[in-house]
């Protein structure tokens, strides 16, 4: 992404969008992290997404409220712009601007994920198991860590990702 490989013809070719990530089978692709993960998740019948109705619609809800307002107050409104180039403004008043106006709605969806999703001292976010909501949250919640960002302002956050960081799979895939 830092290098924009995603743009280059190769990639193009496989997923004219030039978005990450892409999952290839053969001739079937597929994108959109959310979709992958259930998709990957339905083929081996993992049960971190439930086969209960409402369970699962609640693991939905979940990625959903991260793929919507997380995304885009926190990644693309705060995090993106300071350090990926290609999406910072080119007047530095406007880079402000657009941080100063950013930032609140960013700590409001921090906010709502602390204290309410979190707050009761759940271990993960759809209850006592982890989810796919939790596998699909923990990317955008690594994010303002690359701002030096340590959560001791959102210790419910701080706690869940020390435990999803603790976790055997976290640990080999982010040597």
């Amino acid at each position: 992404l830092f290098r924009s490989e995603q743009a280059t013809p190769a990639y193009t070719a496989l997923n004219p969008n030039q978005t990450v990530p892409l999952l290839v089978e053969g001739d079937f692709r597929l994108t959109e992290s959310a979709a992958i993960l259930k998709y990957l998740a339905e083929q081996c019948g993992s049960s971190a997404y439930p086969a209960d109705l409402r369970e699962r619609a609640r693991v939905n809800a979940l990625m959903d409220w991260f793929n919507t307002g997380v995304m885009r107050d926190l990644a693309y409104g705060v995090v993106y712009p300071q350090v990926m180039p290609h999406l910072r403004r080119a007047d530095e008043a406007a880079q402000q601007a657009h941080l100063a106006w950013s930032r609140p709605l960013a700590q409001r969806w921090l906010a709502l994920l602390n204290d309410h999703l979190l707050g009761d001292g759940r271990p993960f976010l759809a209850g006592r198991r982890i989810t796919l909501a939790d596998y699909f949250a923990i990317g955008p919640m690594l994010l303002p860590e690359l701002l030096g960002e340590d959560w001791a302002r959102w210790p419910q956050i701080r706690r869940w990702l020390r435990g999803l960081k603790a976790r055997p799979g976290f640990q080999r895939s982010h040597r």
